[in-house]
């Protein structure tokens, strides 16, 4: 099965629950680029007036995690995959509809590629931007991704 946007946010509903219940989708997926949203709503605020920072953490893994996914599946290779690191900035407060892209397909594709021809892992650094409604940058991720292939 092709792993698509509308595929996945399925995968999200019964995967990943607390993503799902906060409101994150994931609205585009191509091979060089995917795209998540999530809208402030009362379930994932702060006492701040504005988005909990671990759900904007989610929507942003999603972007990168979504992409790692997508290269997987089509390398039809038994790869296995793991967040290992994350850091996180945030420069405004996050209301409203925030987008995060990430743009690393080829990255991920390379870091693949050499696990498949080498039997060794690799680990590579993705880069997830949210942005607002006005496209002004709210917060920053980026988060270390390994892969390996699973011994048999």
């Amino acid at each position: 099965m092709e792993v698509t946007a509308k595929s996945f946010n399925s995968f999200l509903m019964f995967k990943l629950p607390s993503a799902f219940l906060c409101g994150v989708k994931l609205k585009e997926l191509t091979q060089e680029h995917a795209i998540a949203t999530v809208k402030y709503r009362w379930i994932n605020q702060n006492p701040f007036n504005s988005m909990y920072f671990a759900v904007q953490s989610m929507a942003a893994e999603l972007a990168t995690g979504a992409l790692v996914i997508k290269k997987i599946r089509e390398s039809k290779k038994p790869i296995s995959m793991l967040v290992t690191n994350h850091h996180g900035s945030f420069s405004k407060k996050a209301v409203g509809l925030i987008t995060f892209t990430c743009l690393d397909g080829a990255l991920i594709q390379n870091a693949l590629d050499e696990t498949i021809k080498t039997g060794l892992g690799q680990t590579i650094k993705m880069k997830s931007v949210g942005v607002n409604e006005k496209g002004e940058e709210v917060s920053s991720y980026e988060f270390e991704w390994s892969v390996r292939l699973k011994s048999k």
